[in-house]
Order: structure tokens, then C-alpha cells, then sequence
């Protein structure tokens, strides 16, 4: 008997589709190898952005634009098919409802950062969270999958049943995208006039991601360890200023240069001062690369290949930079890290989520 997942694909056509996109990406990737006895659809608006239609499923549209979508999508399915098995929202935007009579519905709480970083959105932005937030308290129809125990615990303290929560896994793997060769990296940084080592943070350039105490602590550690090399950001520019100092930008990188990155750099470095989970770390991780990362990233806790540091301390950082390059890097400590996050596939997240619509 097949069973009809619809998912919703909506993170996909916005601009940037950051953390959630990737897990929206990794989802479809890791449900269609699951293999026979599954449909995926997607839902979404009716046009479809190169990132949709590189999903390789079918997509459910309606006529509704995103933003008109997002905000109905509490009070009728629009675009769920009526015969989907499954509703899975990927993120708090929905879709909560529609599907057959006996359809599980359930959606993916990736973080509360609006409570704890309020700073680092907009007005409109905690506006919107904290309403699907108490939205999701009344919805007792809804199963929540949240990517963090931590994060379940918390949502519990809120006031959702336990019975409601489930956990399921992320992944890092990446079958589609080969890394970029190590010629075409090293060509990329020297366009940059980056020569030898470099320290390596991907992610967006916003206040939340702590990037200015992140260069002014790098900026420390390289006068007392040159071999770290320059500090090297890749991502797009998120909400807020940021001063990035003598870093050297790159913006935003293709997947396959981004691989390649971590795979190259001498440390890789992700400090956020408040974080839902985390994929750059375990990113790197999976490259073989020796990372540093704050102690509240939910994606490397517990993780001994990490060094771990406060994200508000800049001699921290700074003392994590330096031990971190004093790590091993040959090809056992290497395969090592790779093997701290060998469960972190897509296939399992998929497994997961199917667990928790049993």
C-alpha cells in the first residue's frame, strides 16, 4: 500500500532559504531513498523557482502568492492534496490541516530564537513566530518534530504535551554535490588574495551569529598563531549590521566551493550566540575538518571532536581557535570527526520522521 506524504516546499522559493531550506532539500532527498511504498508531493505557490524543481517530485501549487499563502495556511490547507496520507509542515508557516479523514499532520519546530534573540529580528518577525507559536499550543491535531531534545524540553516548559513531541535527526550528507577540487578552492581564495591557511566560518553575516566578536577574537589568536591564516566568511548578508573587520568575504558560495571550504581550511568556526541547531559544525565535521563551536549549538553537543567555547567570551574563541589547530588533522583524526557524525544522514532523518507519523 502506498503511502502520500505532502510536505510543504515553500522555504524553497524564498530568498534566502538558509538552514531550513537545507532540511526541506535533506527530507526529500532522505524520503525518496527510503524507496517503494512512498508518493512525496510538494506544496507550495503555483511558480516554481530552479530549487523546487531540482526537488524531482511533484508539486502540489495553488494560485495564492507565498506571502498570502503563510498566512491562510492556519485556517485552510491551500494547495494540500485531499488524498495526502501525511501533511508535514516543514516550518511553522504550514500547512496544518487538509489530507484525507485520517491524515497525520505535523510540523517541524526548528527554534524559539525570536525569545532569544529578539534583537536579531524584526518587529513583524517576532509578531509572526510568537502567533504560530500560540497557534501550535491550541493545535493538539499537530505532532511537533523538533530537531533537539533540548529544544523538546523547552516546548514542554511552554506548555505542548510530550505526547505531542518527536525528535528526529538532520543529515549532512550531500549525494547530489561533489566538493570542489582543492586547485579550484585555492584558485577561488587567491581571487580574494587569500594565499596558504585560512579559518573558515559559513553561515549568515548577522548579529546573532556573533561574527564581529568572532573576528576580533581571531584577530587576537592569529597574532599568537599565524598558521590559522585569515578568517574567511562565506554566506549571504542576514537582518542587522555587521562589521566584519579585516575578514575576508566571499558571500555567497556555490554548494560544491562551500564543501570544499571546510574540507581545506585549517579551522572551521561557528560561534552564534543563540542557535536552534547548527548545521555549519557538523558540516565540517563530516569534511574532516577540526571546528570549533559554541557550547549552546545543539548539533555538537555532546561531540568530543569539538572544541567547545562561550560565544561571549572573546578570549574563549580566541583559546578555542588555538587549540583546536593544535588537533591532529592526518588522516585517522580526520576520519574520526567524519565518524562523530556518520548517523547524521538524510536517510535517517527520513526514518525518523516516519517514525514519528506512525
Amino acid at each position: 500500500m502506498t503511502r502520500r506524504i505532502a510536505l510543504s516546499v515553500d522555504q524553497l522559493y524564498r530568498p534566502q532559504p538558509g538552514g531550513i531550506g537545507s532540511y526541506v532539500r535533506g527530507l526529500v532527498e532522505g524520503l525518496v531513498s527510503v524507496g517503494e511504498g512512498l508518493e512525496i508531493v510538494g506544496v507550495g505557490p503555483r511558480s516554481r523557482p530552479a530549487a523546487v524543481r531540482q526537488l524531482g517530485i511533484e508539486v502540489a501549487s495553488t494560485l495564492l502568492p507565498l506571502r498570502l499563502l503563510t498566512q491562510l495556511w492556519p485556517s485552510y490547507p491551500f494547495g494540500v492534496p485531499h488524498d495526502a496520507d501525511v501533511v508535514h509542515a516543514t516550518s511553522v508557516a504550514g500547512p496544518f490541516g487538509g489530507g484525507t479523514k485520517r491524515a497525520v499532520h505535523s510540523v517541524t519546530m526548528h527554534d524559539l530564537l525570536w525569545r532569544d534573540e529578539p534583537g536579531s529580528s524584526t518587529p513583524n518577525g517576532i509578531r509572526f513566530h510568537e502567533s504560530r507559536l500560540q497557534f501550535l499550543l491550541r493545535a493538539e491535531h499537530l505532532r511537533i518534530i523538533t530537531t533537539s531534545p533540548r529544544l523538546g524540553v523547552r516546548l514542554f516548559q511552554i506548555g505542548i504535551d510530550p505526547d505531542r513531541i518527536r525528535f528526529a535527526r538532520l543529515g549532512v550528507d550531500d549525494t547530489a554535490v561533489a566538493a570542489a577540487d582543492r586547485e579550484e578552492v585555492r584558485d577561488s581564495l587567491l581571487a580574494h588574495g587569500v594565499v596558504g591557511p585560512y579559518t573558515f566560518y559559513a553561515g549568515t553575516r548577522e548579529p546573532r551569529k556573533n561574527v564581529e566578536r568572532l573576528v576580533r577574537a581571531h584577530r587576537d589568536a592569529h597574532r599568537e598563531c599565524p598558521d590559522l591564516g585569515p578568517l574567511v566568511l562565506a554566506g549571504p548578508i542576514g537582518w542587522g549590521q555587521v562589521d566584519t573587520g579585516d575578514a575576508v568575504v566571499l558571500g555567497l558560495v556555490d554548494r560544491a566551493l562551500l564543501l570544499g571550504l571546510y574540507r581545506d581550511a585549517a579551522v572551521c568556526v561557528y560561534v552564534p550566540r543563540a542557535e536552534g541547531w547548527g548545521l555549519p559544525p557538523v558540516e565540517a565535521l563530516h569534511a574532516g575538518s577540526r571546528v570549533v563551536a559554541s557550547r549552546n549549538c545543539p548539533s555538537v553537543e555532546g561531540n568530543k571532536e569539538v572544541v567547545l567555547v562561550d560565544p561571549l567570551d572573546e578570549s574563549s574563541i580566541g583559546e578555542g581557535l588555538v587549540a583546536a589547530l593544535a588537533q591532529g588533522d592526518d588522516v585517522l583524526s580526520r576520519e574520526r570527526r567524519r565518524e562523530s557524525v556518520a548517523d547524521m544522514t538524510w536517510h535517517n532523518c527520513a526514518l525518523d520522521h516516519l517514525k514519528a507519523w506512525l
